[in-house]
């Protein structure tokens, strides 16, 4: 049930009627239809991987009573534990089985050791990554007595399932969500307005911008080895465009659908383009994964590390960001795509300006030649991110340096590649002039309802004419 489908709208307008004008005024019942609404939406994908959700929910639901109410610190330790390794072992085995069973005979071969493996044909449940770490959010919290566990089955089940960010985030923290679904929640048309908006932002990068690039650049990789070098470089540019697109265009639509309900979510992308250097950029990007890593992973390392000055920090930067590459996917693109970006860090850290934040100065032209080479290097990064193998992404490498690099090349016909240009020109121009707000619709300044109205109808018209004849599946469904 994608959100950009018919399905979906179907679903959310009965909701919608349902929760404001049959329940409103029910916290009760609001929140048993947020639950139901939530099980339906996941159990459209895969009914029997909802036993798998309910069940982890269940088990974390009456171990965060547990460790709230006991005082002995090795009780408190174990349930703790208990939790982790559900909820990671469940996530190891769904994501992570067969690579590392492919991994581990891949490193007796290095020995000539011939190891005979059995992998097995294992479907990844929709969402694992993100509702994991909601769950193991919760548990460490509550241990760490930053909350205290809810009482209220209905409130935590809804909590991890929350629908608008169950498949792909953004991953909210429990301080954040379950207060919201313990108060009464009434209709705020302001709010709901903006969401209305966020939603409409969300849907032109998606449907307009990513999958317009997306039948480029899947096409590009299909046959990099046949195509001009100019191909392959204009490709991983549109492919780094395409991946913000598609992704900080789900976040949109998840954060305005839970506008509409009355919740506020986590803000998950800050302009990540417009930074000006590697740190600036993942403060930016992916922010609800990479802020819940930097508190439960980096913050304990490098207080562990900081004996070890400059290379303690250097190591908790490194295993950090090898971490976020794993988090994407059972591949060594990812581990490798991970490592690199922590790679970047070193200059920062040695310098001393990995917490200092680049300042907007008047200089426009240091300011643009920043961004652009921070852009340039992501396009670099971003292809290992996107390839199936690391073989295939240094080969890829490989044929960027050819005279065919100031060669021209055709673009398919099934390519709407000017309207997909012209989307990206309006989307950037719009977010720069709207760097310091949420989102790009955000129209605090704009009084005039003419300019508003023109500006609505004007993207729906756009959505309308120029959407991708193929719409795909959000990039991050798949992790």
């Amino acid at each position: 049930m994608l959100f950009a489908s018919i399905l979906f709208a179907c679903f959310f307008i009965v909701f919608f009627l349902l929760y404001w004008y049959v329940f409103s005024g029910s916290l009760k019942f609001q929140n048993l239809l947020i639950l139901t609404g939530s099980y339906l939406f996941y159990a459209w994908w895969d009914w029997r991987f909802l036993l798998l959700l309910i069940g982890s929910s269940i088990i974390s639901y009456f171990l965060g009573i547990g460790i709230g109410k006991t005082g002995n610190k090795q009780r408190r330790s174990l349930l703790l534990w208990i939790g982790l390794l559900q909820g990671l072992g469940c996530l190891v085995f769904f994501k992570y089985f067969n690579f590392l069973v492919g991994s581990m005979a891949g490193a007796f071969a290095w020995f000539n050791v011939k190891v005979e493996v059995q992998t097995l044909n294992i479907i990844l449940p929709l969402g694992i990554s993100f509702y994991t770490f909601r769950i193991i959010s919760y548990l460490l919290d509550i241990k760490n007595g930053k909350i205290q566990p809810t009482t209220s089955l209905v409130t935590f089940c809804s909590y991890v399932a929350f629908f608008p960010s169950l498949i792909a985030g953004p991953i909210d923290r429990p301080k954040t969500l379950i207060p919201q679904l313990e108060k009464e929640r009434t209709f705020d048309y302001n709010q709901a307005a903006d969401g209305l908006r966020q939603i409409l932002w969300g849907l032109f990068k998606k449907i307009v911008i990513a999958d317009n690039c997306a039948a480029f650049t899947n096409d590009v990789l299909s046959h990099y080895q046949t195509l001009p070098a100019s191909a392959l470089l204009f490709s991983m540019a549109l492919f780094a465009i395409q991946v913000y697109a598609d992704f900080s265009g789900y976040s949109d639509i998840a954060i305005g659908l839970a506008s509409l309900l009355g919740f506020k979510i986590t803000r998950n992308f800050n302009y990540p383009f417009f930074a000006q250097n590697i740190a600036g950029f993942w403060r930016r990007w992916h922010i609800s994964l990479t802020s819940w890593l930097t508190d439960y992973v980096f913050t304990p390392l490098s207080v562990y590390f900081r004996a070890y000055s400059k290379f303690g920090l250097i190591l908790a930067i490194l295993i950090n960001f090898t971490l976020i590459g794993i988090w994407h996917g059972a591949s060594w693109t990812f581990v490798f795509f991970g490592f690199l970006n922590g790679c970047l860090y070193i200059p920062l850290i040695l310098n001393g300006t990995l917490s200092k934040k680049k300042k907007n100065t008047q200089d426009v032209l240091k300011t643009f030649l920043n961004i652009a080479g921070m852009f340039v290097l992501l396009m670099f990064t971003f292809l290992i991110f996107r390839a199936e193998t690391l073989a295939q992404a240094f080969d890829y490498y490989r044929r960027l340096f050819s005279p065919s690099l100031f060669k021209g090349f055709v673009i398919t016909e099934k390519v709407n590649m000017a309207a997909a240009l012209l989307a990206i020109i309006i989307m950037f121009i719009a977010e720069w002039k709207q760097r310091d707000k949420e989102h790009a619709l955000q129209m605090d300044g704009v009084e005039k309802t003419g300019a508003k109205m023109l500006i609505y109808y004007g993207l729906v018209l756009f959505i309308l004419v120029f959407s991708a004849t193929n719409i795909t599946d959000f990039v991050y469904f798949k992790f």
